[in-house]
Parts: C-alpha cells; structure tokens; sequence
C-alpha cells in the first residue's frame, strides 16, 4: 500500500502558486510532483489538487501523456482502473521543477509585492458618483 498524498501538499500559501515558470501548462508542475513517488490514480491525485476542477486535472493529465512525460494505465480487472506515472522524460522534469520551486520560495516577497503593486495600478476606477 502507498502512502496517500497529503491534502494539504500544495496549499493556497505554497510557492508553486507563485511560481512565474510554467512546465506545460499551470497544473503540470503540481501534478509531476505528485507522481514523483510513484503510480497515482485519478481520484489520489485530486486530494492535493482539490483547486483543479476535474475536467481541467483531464486535461493536463492528457496533455502531460501527449508529451511523453505521464504514461496512462487502465487496468480492465475485476474492479477496472486507471494509473498514471512518470515516464523516464518525466522524472527528469523533477529536478527543473524543484530548482523553479526554490527560486520561487527565495522571491516570494518580491514576487507578492510586484503582484500587488501591479494590481494597484491597473483596477478599474470606479465612477464618481
């Protein structure tokens, strides 16, 4: 039995929702370091990821297999399944992604300040009334 992945793994406060460098598209990060450990089934994988609807976890899933770097795995059993894992191409993303990770983590305050500011400066004014 594997450990289950913790709900809280990937929190509103977690760096990687920071993260400016994208591999693939938003989630792909997220969902490479869940199956870091090893095989995961679709409904394993949207504990951690519980802010991902589950078309949208779907689609990254499918876009992550189309490019080499998760392979899909349906087990027609008694009870049928589906894993997904890392490939080879994929755990080699494992790496980058922590190097992007730590990065984050040592900005995060410039980072939030930037954001901030930025979003300062480009709301829309209310009328006046």
């Amino acid at each position: 039995m594997r450990e289950p992945l913790p709900a809280d793994m990937f929190d509103e406060l977690c760096p990687s929702s920071l993260n400016p460098i994208r591999f693939g598209d938003k989630w792909a990060a997220l969902i490479i370091c869940c199956l870091e450990h090893g095989p995961r089934r679709f409904s394993e994988l949207r504990v951690p990821l519980s802010r991902v609807t589950p078309k949208v976890l779907t689609q990254s899933l499918r876009s992550l297999e189309r490019d080499g770097l998760v392979k899909r795995t349906v087990y027609a059993e008694a009870t049928p399944h589906v894993e997904y894992e890392l490939t080879p191409l994929g755990r080699s993303m494992l790496q980058p992604i922590a190097v992007a990770c730590a990065w984050t983590e040592k900005h995060w305050d410039e980072l939030l300040d930037a954001r901030e500011s930025y979003d300062a400066t480009t709301r829309p004014t209310a009328p006046d009334s």
